[in-house]
């Protein structure tokens, strides 16, 4: 592979496509501001990895952007293969040039500009902004337990097509929303699905309000097999061996682990060019009304604000307001006023 090193020069810099960094860029262009747009994989990337007709928690008001009104049939919750078509049109209806395939692997400060460097398939490009504005999201990658086992070729981090699992043993680890969905699909699917979780009980503010009851009704009538209290001590080629507090160890009979236990934020880019992470979750220093960072000219938006959440409170739905903000910013206008606040988010 041929190294290049091609210089190109921008306003701004704008680091990941997916929602909020779309609605950022159309924001961008109505305001007639230079900027370069950049993804290391696809737009809406996290988003493809959501099992097949997987549907979005928030109503679709609250997750369309850019002016754009997102429709679907019978007026129903947005699927994910609806979405991602959703967020195409919009980049194709606003003419967006986003360079996906090609991730930002590092950032300098030179004098009053950044210098980015980027890695693509055919080598490495090097381009100087003035402003940069990390949209990077939340849930970069996913959670790890770190016992024997975790690389396994039946163990997953992600729940794919419950297809796959039709007439197998699944073990699920995890007890938030993600989890329990893909127990209740897997289960319908024709699964034999068991769930292992470190707490005695789901936790009803973590889960919502309507799979409660059902997960709850199929454990209590052992069509789940439900194992809390317990913790993945080992995964072995057959199954998992779960320790708990209250009782001798259980070895549970599985083809196939799911390891749905959340995600974490990459924030190696705010760490790269010095933005403050605090911790827990290597959350970045920034002021809400500008969405500027301790980095003057460095930017931040969407649910990378909150880094690694471990109760989520940032979405989509509640992230709109940081692409008007860091236009205005960079405009000199004067700052949006704050949204409403939902008493309680839908996502």
């Amino acid at each position: 592979m041929n190294t290049t090193a091609t210089f190109s020069s921008a306003e701004v810099a704008l680091v990941g496509a997916g929602p909020i960094g779309i609605e950022l860029a159309v924001l961008l262009k109505r305001a007639g501001i230079d900027y370069l747009h950049f993804d290391a994989r696809q737009i809406g990337y996290t988003i493809s990895w959501f099992a097949p007709q997987t549907r979005f928690f928030s109503s679709n008001e609250r997750i369309a952007i850019a002016g754009v009104p997102l429709q679907t049939a019978y007026q129903t919750k947005c699927t994910q293969e609806q979405y991602l078509a959703y967020l195409r049109s919009v980049v194709l209806q606003f003419d967006l040039k986003v360079n996906t395939y090609e991730p930002v692997v590092n950032v300098e400060r030179a004098g009053d500009e950044f210098v980015l460097t980027t890695r693509r398939a055919d080598g490495q490009r090097t381009y100087r902004v003035r402003k940069l504005v990390l949209a990077t999201g939340g849930t970069a990658k996913p959670r790890r337990l770190n016992v024997p086992g975790e690389d396994l070729p039946h163990v997953s981090h992600y729940f794919s097509d419950p297809h796959a699992f039709f007439q197998k043993d699944v073990l699920i680890v995890g007890g938030r929303n993600s989890a329990v969905e893909a127990a209740l699909r897997s289960h319908y699917c024709g699964a034999r699905v068991a769930i292992s979780y470190r707490r005695a009980l789901f936790d009803a503010a973590s889960i919502k309000y309507w799979l409660l009851p059902e997960i709850n009704g199929l454990i209590q009538s052992a069509r789940i097999k439900g194992y809390f209290n317990t913790t993945v001590k080992e995964i072995h080629p057959s199954g998992a061996a779960l320790t708990r507090e209250d009782g001798p160890p259980i070895d549970v009979s599985a083809d196939f682990v799911l390891l749905l236990i959340g995600y974490e934020a990459d924030m190696t880019l705010c760490r790269l060019a010095g933005v403050e992470l605090k911790e827990p979750g290597q959350v970045p220093v920034f002021d809400p009304v500008t969405m500027e960072t301790n980095v003057p000219g460095i930017y931040v938006a969407g649910t990378a604000i909150a880094g690694t959440q471990a109760k989520y409170a940032v979405f989509i739905e509640n992230c709109h307001v940081h692409a008007e903000r860091i236009v205005a910013s960079l405009t000199g206008a004067k700052p949006p006023a704050a949204p409403p606040t939902p008493e309680r988010p839908e996502s």
